[in-house]
């Protein structure tokens, strides 16, 4: 299986950790010296840089959250001065006050480096065409895999995202080998040519590197078979680099954190303690490279765990578990906690339910009110109505089973569900809490 940085992908654990402890004091110096929000923060809990002797230590240190980041606009994280960043990305800011980023050069050598390696464990090389669907401009995505891609010589399709059908016309006429995208999306691609009859087989597609937004195992199944590729999973967030934190290899067991550049801690969202490895917790991350802005314990909000054991790709770094819900996403419905890859879980288990779904919170007389919409197959929906009756209270009976509540089912059309180019809306909150 290709490994493109042999050195450090397969490095002995002492070794690795003896590396991680090294760059994270030196890091440690660097934000306590250049950034004034860390200096306050570390003498808010009276620990100061050389009392980090060994990597147990980084439970001493601050938390940095999405929320510090916001506070921090635009520039008062950065550890260099603004001549040294060549490159500024930032989040929309669609849900607040956007989070900005800044790369050096080494930054943006480093970054290139970490996507070269997750694109290579999924067999892309030299030989192959990239297809990258994720949209460019201030998002990291499709910048961080272009830029990954063309580090291990594949030739690489900026087509961006949106216009479906040209981007399957592309895909047929420059044999494009490899896609990258959301999962949602490219389920959204193969819907079309479905529509078009356009054969799966007319395509030169082999591989797809999905991310952005959760997906699960049956997504990945249901891709698979639509798209006859292998379907992988790879894991970023701006906040500390992008895309390049960790991916898939071809075995498909978890991904692999490239742990030379990064510090993996899962902990109880609610304790902030530890959990032992192959417990379910918050991931929290923290940066032992990166110069333009070096993150100190950033709390991603995502839910998953770590599996410390060696892969057989002979890969030694730890790997995360897909990451299928946040600790922020949580929906609570009458008292109950519900997370939305519960309900994607029951429908993909369900025949004649197509992968497109939504659902909708409403508060009517002071209570909740959760409705699901979800697309069934054409046949269904043309067919009897008993059918429908008998398929609406299997899903019912399964969501009560898995979620504890009975939701509000309403069975629509194929195709009727608003398509999304980025991340898939799953949720429409219109409760007035």
């Amino acid at each position: 299986m290709p490994i493109w940085n042999e050195r450090c992908e397969t490095m002995q654990r002492a070794d690795l950790e003896q590396l991680q402890l090294e760059r994270l004091q030196a890091t440690v110096n660097r934000v306590y010296r250049n950034v004034p929000f860390y200096q306050r923060r570390f003498e808010e809990l009276g620990v100061k840089p050389e009392e980090i002797r060994s990597l147990d230590d980084i439970r001493r240190l601050p938390f940095t959250t999405k929320e510090d980041m916001r506070a921090a606009y635009p520039y008062e994280l950065f550890a260099v001065p603004l001549r040294e960043i060549v490159r500024i990305h930032s989040s929309s800011g669609t849900t607040g006050r956007a989070t900005v980023v800044g790369y050096t050069r080494n930054d943006l050598r480093t970054w290139s480096e970490l996507v070269a390696r997750i694109i290579s464990a999924v067999g892309v090389t030299d030989q192959d065409v990239v297809q990258i669907t994720f949209g460019y401009g201030l998002f990291t995505g499709g910048f961080g895999l272009h830029y990954g891609a063309e580090r291990v010589g594949a030739s690489v399709i900026p087509v961006s995202s949106g216009n479906t059908e040209r981007q399957i016309q592309i895909m047929r006429d420059f044999r494009t080998t490899a896609l990258v995208g959301t999962p949602s999306y490219a389920l959204h691609i193969a819907e079309v040519m479905k529509e078009r009859g356009i054969d799966r087989s007319s395509l030169c597609l082999r591989v797809g590197l999905f991310g952005g937004e959760p997906s699960s195992e049956q997504m990945r199944k249901k891709l698979e078979e639509s798209l006859d590729i292998m379907a992988t999973d790879n894991y970023g967030l701006s906040e500390v680099l992008g895309p390049g934190v960790a991916g898939e290899c071809e075995c498909q067991c978890g991904m692999h954190i490239n742990e030379d550049h990064f510090i993996a801690e899962v902990i109880d969202p609610q304790t902030l303690e530890p959990v032992p490895y192959g417990q379910e917790g918050e991931l929290v991350l923290t940066t032992l490279t990166k110069e333009g802005i070096p993150v100190i314990r950033y709390r991603t909000r995502d839910r998953t765990s770590l599996n410390p054991e060696p892969c057989r790709c002979g890969r030694t770094n730890v790997r995360m578990k897909k990451v299928l819900s946040r600790t922020d996403d949580m929906l609570i419905v009458r008292g109950v906690n519900v997370y939305p890859s519960q309900i994607e879980q029951v429908l993909f288990e369900v025949e004649g339910v197509e992968p497109h779904y939504q659902i909708v919170l409403e508060r009517r007389a002071a209570l909740d009110e959760m409705t699901i919409l979800v697309e069934v197959s054409r046949e269904l929906f043309t067919g009897q109505m008993s059918r429908l009756v008998e398929l609406e209270t299997k899903i019912r009976s399964r969501m009560h089973s898995v979620i504890g509540i009975t939701p509000r089912l309403k069975l629509v059309e194929p195709r009727s569900l608003e398509r999304s180019l980025g991340k898939a809306r799953r949720v429409v909150d219109n409760r007035k809490i």
